[in-house]
């Protein structure tokens, strides 16, 4: 189907005033989406609206502050959304706390901050801001996407090595619940014309959500590479076109991408099945000492 109605799609974006999705939506936005880019600091407004008007696209990208903590402010950042453009075709869900919320000293010391050393506060922060606010979210745009015959919802996790490594409580099991969610999500959306997706960096991203001295580590090529937050787009865009109208359940990780190829060509390469499986069945080890009987 000829994807030339782009102006006609509107985006919700969160996480949308800095980092990856700064750049999804304004790289929405270039290609010609209404958007509205929700984030939570009030000083990352006069940054992108500025940003935004370089590229020439003041006239149909809103930025928004909202706490997505709270049910009520996930309430107004749609509401916002269908006043300022009349409707919601695409949810980019990209709001998190990273490590830099959760552990702003880990690089600064040698031991690993275990589970039970996280505060309730920070559980609860991480838990709703990453996974339950793209939840709710998503149940308040979906039965208009399915109404129309078409939606997107494109969810950002992680890697697997960052949900289940150790010291990487709570976002680890922040970005695995939103991981299978969007596997369930796609399940439920089969045969709707909304489709569920992930889009991910693949990879650490440099962006303010990453530690400083892991940003100068890779810059300095002691640290693997970081995936800079443009590299979100071309991805995102391929999700959110008509191209994709059949593309339900999928999971592309930026840093496979290949902007030489065609998107649907770069798709195929970079694309695997949303979620994961189980470790395979074995047996568990003996013990060297068994318990007498």
């Amino acid at each position: 189907m000829p994807d030339n109605d782009r102006e006609n799609r509107v985006a919700l974006v969160t996480g949308g005033l800095r980092g990856l999705g700064k750049a999804m939506a304004l790289g929405l936005a270039r290609e010609g989406h209404p958007v509205v880019a929700v984030g939570h600091i009030e000083g990352d407004i006069a940054d992108v609206s500025v940003e935004a008007e370089k590229l020439q696209v003041s006239r149909h990208f809103h930025p928004l502050v909202a706490d997505l903590r709270e049910a009520t402010e996930c309430d107004r950042a749609v509401a916002a959304t269908r006043e300022r453009f009349g409707k919601v075709d695409i949810l980019v869900n990209s709001a998190g706390l990273t490590f830099t919320y959760i552990d702003p000293a880990r690089f600064r010391r040698d031991s690993i901050q275990r589970f039970w050393q996280v505060d309730d506060e920070i559980i609860d922060n991480v838990i709703t801001t990453n996974y339950i606010a793209a939840d709710r979210l998503g149940r308040r745009v979906a039965p208009e996407m399915i109404e129309r015959g078409w939606g997107r919802i494109v969810n950002v996790t992680t890697k697997l090595d960052t949900m289940n490594r150790i010291g990487t409580h709570p976002y680890g099991a922040s970005k695995a619940a939103l991981e299978m969610a969007t596997e369930v999500w796609a399940k439920d959306a089969e045969g709707t014309g909304m489709t569920v997706n992930i889009v991910n960096p693949g990879a650490g991203a440099n962006t303010p959500g990453m530690a400083v001295e892991a940003r100068a580590l890779s810059a300095a090529g002691k640290m693997a590479r970081l995936v800079e937050p443009e590299e979100m787009v071309s991805p995102v865009l391929f999700v959110a076109s008509r191209e994709a109208d059949q593309v339900n359940g999928w999971r592309f990780d930026a840093n496979l991408w290949n902007p030489a190829l065609s998107p649907r060509e770069a798709a195929w390469l970079a694309g695997r099945p949303a979620g994961f499986v189980f470790h395979p069945h074995r047996d568990m080890p003996q013990p060297t000492n068994p318990s007498p009987r």
